[in-house]
């Protein structure tokens, strides 16, 4: 192909055919196309877009560009969720067991946290020994047997995506609907999935900030699930204060657990039983049914056991991860609790250690946030509003700078 025509023709708003995307990531992906090509184009898109045809092409293309899973026939119907980001966003560790006690196959693929969102494979990681990187045969042994798998993309999945995303990050492109559309399916549909559900998320915390990009998004991605032969559904769901009552790795694999054995936050709980029912093959009250009985329980503990995880510090991993300096943030006044921004959570968090500023920062599991009050809480002055956990004095300064203009308390209203 005529690189230059066809940097052309998007910048000049034509429509290019489903041939020129296979031929174009193709080349970007075997490295015969340049990046500062590939760099023009994804600018040229950013303003121009794409028609759902295009996205829908490049994002086959893209799934295509390396290996895509198989699975035996006659095996159960392949489920997944897939979340836009947010803080305190730990539903995929409720969600993929509990899927999986309704004779239903996971095979889910997450990523690591970047930015102010956390990262599945992270807060996973905190566990000791368990193995993320999991081979393709590996992973349809464990399907078989115990029907979930939680696992990173290997380099044969969507090597494309890779490739894009990272020209994306550094090129101020990232923010392009149809290349989240195509970057986000081409990922789940290499699972070889027949459901899907997306919670696209919007607030302060979220990528997307209002309700309108948001449900923009949710279309896009829903109907490249459909057309391509997946029963898509999605969820849009706020993202202003965080999710559950702790952010952080361990913190929120510790929040899991109680959820996983029937207690915990009723938004976390809540969350997961709409986004699981959405995909099962039972209603939502069997599936809450089978969190507050200890079924879902049951199949986490084998999942992380099968994957190489130490599953006699599940219930003691906050403590095994224990920070040593922790900090319970007061309250500046008597009130009831009208905003606790989600996005300074996740910038602080990133600050104390617990997220990354770039790819290749390391992660500290101990820290992050604890015993978070939710939005129509009362106060009293001097309560606390959370708890800190630093690893160090000067970062737990800094972070209660930062949150000091992060939280609004509105004044009681005298009784009538």
């Amino acid at each position: 192909m005529h690189v230059p025509t066809f940097i052309e023709n998007k910048r000049d708003g034509r429509e290019h055919s489903e041939e020129e995307i296979d031929a174009f990531i193709q080349g970007y992906t075997s490295s015969l196309i340049p990046d500062y090509q590939a760099a023009a184009w994804a600018m040229a898109v950013f303003f121009r877009g794409m028609t759902s045809g295009e996205t829908r092409a490049l994002t086959r293309a893209m799934m295509n560009s390396g290996h895509v899973l198989s699975h035996p026939a006659g095996s159960p119907p392949k489920v997944d969720k897939h979340s836009t980001g947010g803080i305190g966003d730990k539903v995929s560790l409720i969600l993929a067991p509990l899927l999986a006690c309704d004779g239903l196959w996971v095979p889910m693929i997450s990523g690591r946290g970047l930015g102010i969102t956390g990262g599945t494979l992270d807060k996973l990681e905190s566990i000791p020994g368990f193995r993320v990187a999991l081979g393709e045969e590996e992973t349809a042994q464990q399907l078989a047997k115990i029907g979930v798998a939680m696992i990173g993309q290997t380099q044969d999945l969507c090597p494309a995506d890779r490739k894009l995303y990272a020209l994306r990050d550094v090129t101020a492109t990232v923010p392009s609907i149809p290349l989240i559309v195509a970057s986000i399916m081409s990922k789940k549909l290499a699972e070889s999935l027949d459901r899907l559900v997306l919670d696209v998320k919007f607030g302060s915390g979220a990528f997307m900030k209002t309700r309108s990009d948001a449900q923009a998004l949710a279309e896009g991605l829903e109907s490249v699930g459909r057309e391509m032969g997946v029963q898509t559904t999605h969820l849009l769901t706020p993202m202003d204060e965080p999710l559950g009552q702790s952010v952080g790795n361990a913190l929120e694999v510790a929040e899991c657990v109680g959820v996983l054995q029937g207690r915990g936050p009723t938004d976390l709980i809540d969350l997961s039983l709409d986004l699981a029912a959405q995909v099962a093959n039972s209603s939502r009250d069997v599936l809450a049914a089978r969190l507050r009985d200890g079924t879902a329980w049951k199949k986490f503990v084998q999942m992380v056991e099968a994957q190489g995880g130490d599953s006699t510090k599940l219930e003691i991993l906050a403590e095994h991860h224990g920070a040593p300096i922790t900090y319970d943030f007061p309250a500046p006044r008597s009130g009831t609790l009208a905003w606790l921004d989600a996005g300074a959570i996740g910038r602080a968090t990133v600050f104390l250690g617990g997220g990354r500023a770039k790819a290749s920062d390391a992660v500290d599991y101990s820290v992050g946030f604890s015993r978070l009050r939710k939005v129509g809480d009362v106060v009293e002055q001097g309560s606390p509003l959370f708890r800190i956990h630093a690893r160090a004095q000067n970062s737990l300064d800094r972070v209660i700078e930062i949150l000091s203009d992060a939280i609004e308390i509105a004044p009681n209203l005298p009784s009538v």
